[in-house]
């Protein structure tokens, strides 16, 4: 799978693998929705550091996340974007909805 999920402490850590386009983002969401609906997390991170490429259905799968941890209080963390990754959450505006932890180095 392309997505590896741990909870612990209220947190519920996907870390995402491979590209994302818009079957790999479906079957991302539901493996991350599955579980987040059982465990109901007060924080979400999402995990880039494996994901080389990604297109919009990215974008949406970072929104749909955003808006389902708003309807539990919660919120959404995303670490390791590449640079060009990063430049695509920058542009999108999701900077303002969900907290951006950069890369050292």
């Amino acid at each position: 799978m392309s997505v590896q999920l741990s909870y612990k402490d209220g947190v519920l850590t996907a870390r995402l693998s491979g590209e994302i386009d818009h079957h790999a983002a479906r079957e991302m969401r539901e493996a991350i929705d599955d579980t987040a609906q059982k465990v109901k997390p007060t924080c979400l991170r999402l995990d880039f550091t494996q994901v080389p490429f990604m297109d919009s259905s990215g974008i949406g799968l970072i929104l749909g996340r955003v808006r389902l941890l708003q309807f539990w209080k919660g919120r959404v963390v995303l670490t390791g974007l590449s640079p060009h990754l990063g430049k695509m959450v920058e542009l999108s505006g999701i900077g303002t909805l969900a907290s951006i932890e950069r890369r050292a180095g």
